[in-house]
């Protein structure tokens, strides 16, 4: 696809997709209609990087459609000197937006070849301010904490406790919780040393976080 082309088709997916998905931050709707989103997909997919679509990663893995992305990332209200935590970098695109509004990231991600793929993608187009490392964040990663937000780019069966103990006063945590058919986006909010608010933002699915941890069964 032509420059001018991944050009329209960037601007199609603010207008058409994530516009009228009640994503109304303008700093979101500026990164997105600037964002080389065509950058961070498969080569092969290069044509479908702006579609209204999942694309997948391989390794059973995906890269989120462009909407839920963007409503993900409003939800968070980064600020500009945000500390965030990503839990699962896959292509790197989530970082790349999470490093251009906010202060500084720590992406972590399971699978080494993911984890340098992304981070050669986000240091070629300049950003700095994103560290990458290599673990399992599945159950909390509190190596930098507190963070101003958190997000978790894989679904849950329920959310670890560990993740909102790593949340500064005020922080943020977005994360999709549930088994399909029924999941939602949740926004934990910490109020307080032991309080939190929880949201319900919309429904939806996403595939799981690799190791995410299953519900206890009570047994009788």
């Amino acid at each position: 696809m032509s420059p001018l082309n991944l050009e329209l088709a960037r601007h199609n997916m603010v207008e058409s997709q994530v516009r009228t998905w009640d994503v109304l931050d303008p700093r979101i709707i500026e990164l997105l209609a600037r964002a080389p989103r065509d950058r961070f997909v498969p080569e092969q997919l290069r044509s479908l990087a702006y579609a209204d679509m999942s694309l997948p990663l391989g390794r059973g893995q995906i890269m989120m459609p462009p909407k839920l992305e963007a409503r993900l990332l409003q939800a968070l209200e980064i600020g500009r000197g945000d500390r965030i935590l990503e839990i699962g970098t896959g292509s790197g695109f989530m970082t790349w937006l999470l490093a251009s509004l906010g202060g500084q990231v720590f992406s972590v991600e399971i699978m080494p070849e993911f984890k340098m793929n992304a981070a050669a993608r986000v240091a070629a187009l300049g950003i700095t301010n994103a560290t990458f490392e290599i673990g399992d964040g599945s159950r909390g990663w509190a190596r930098h904490q507190p963070y101003d937000a958190i997000l978790l780019t894989g679904s849950v069966p329920e959310l670890p406790d560990a993740f909102r103990g790593s949340l500064a006063d005020g922080g943020r945590l977005v994360a999709v919780v549930g088994k399909p058919p029924v999941m939602e986006a949740m926004l934990v909010r910490r109020t307080g040393r032991e309080s939190f608010t929880t949201y319900s933002l919309f429904e939806t699915v996403l595939p799981p976080l690799i190791n995410a941890r299953e519900p206890e069964q009570f047994r009788f």
